[in-house]
């Protein structure tokens, strides 16, 4: 059979098959295998090793936008120079996922604009790569589809669904203050989830100042507990990077920094 009908019924074949990558990459391997000399064995396990691989991206980039990070950060993106106070070993291996199986909290604390965001995102699409499903959400967020769950009799449903997701990612907790009931919905969710899978936690409080987020210092007692357990806490400070970067542009273009961008909302979009 001439190569041109060849290659045409190859790519017939792995259409019904769903190999789309071999039926794309099968001329120009066998092309490469026919210069280096490899046997048909080597040729088949390139192949099938290219399908695989595409296969993997596409799921990881699905459980990605999944996951519904505002914006994807990456530990590649992050300037490590710039915060030597960080454990940047400790976050590495931390994104290599060993977490998870042992269930432990990541909680990071420090004032707006000092990474905190971008170190749990980080964290979180390096599990989604390893194949763990991530759920990005601002406890904000997380209360209201929490009482509008309860409203519509559909809370056991939603709690069940945040407490199997392998790493949730609660952004911006304690930036408001919580009424009795929305405090106990979260405590649900917490609750749930304790020694089973890892919540990662981003705070601009310390524990010292989580009263002033739970009206129940009861409560509070049992959410710090949960969340502290056996978890890694790490301090990002309080020198904010996006400040610092308004502040070199405004010195590069001699345009004088207003009240507004002094007062940058905390962890808006473009958070660092």
């Amino acid at each position: 059979m001439p190569a041109a009908h060849l290659s045409a019924e190859v790519i017939v074949l792995c259409r019904h098959l769903k190999l789309p990558t071999v039926g794309r990459e099968a001329n120009r391997l066998a092309e490469e295998v026919r210069r280096q000399g490899v046997s048909p064995l080597e040729y088949l396990s390139r192949l099938l090793m290219a399908e695989l691989k595409e296969r993997e991206e596409r799921r990881a980039a699905r459980r990605i936008k999944e996951a519904g990070f505002p914006l994807l950060k990456t530990l590649e993106g992050f300037d490590f120079a710039r915060a030597p106070h960080l454990p940047e070993a400790r976050i590495r291996e931390l994104a290599t996922g060993s977490y998870i199986a042992k269930a432990e909290p990541i909680l990071f604390l420090g004032e707006p604009g000092t990474g905190k965001t971008h170190l749990a995102t980080a964290i979180g699409v390096a599990a989604a790569r390893q194949g763990r499903s991530v759920r990005f959400i601002t406890a904000g967020k997380l209360i209201t589809e929490l009482v509008e769950a309860r409203d519509a009799h559909l809370l056991g449903r939603i709690v069940g669904r945040y407490s199997r997701v392998e790493v949730l990612i609660l952004d911006e907790f304690g930036y408001y203050p919580l009424g009795r009931n929305d405090a106990e919905l979260l405590f649900q969710v917490i609750g749930e989830r304790q020694e089973r899978q890892p919540v990662v936690l981003t705070t601009n409080l310390p524990f010292g100042e989580w009263t002033t987020i739970f009206p129940d210092p009861r409560l509070c007692r049992a959410v710090v507990d949960r969340l502290t357990h056996r978890a890694h806490i790490i301090e990002t400070g309080t020198q904010s990077i996006r400040l610092e970067d308004a502040l070199a542009r405004a010195k590069r273009t001699g345009t004088p920094m207003t009240k507004k961008t002094e007062k940058e909302k905390p962890e808006s979009k473009g958070k660092h």
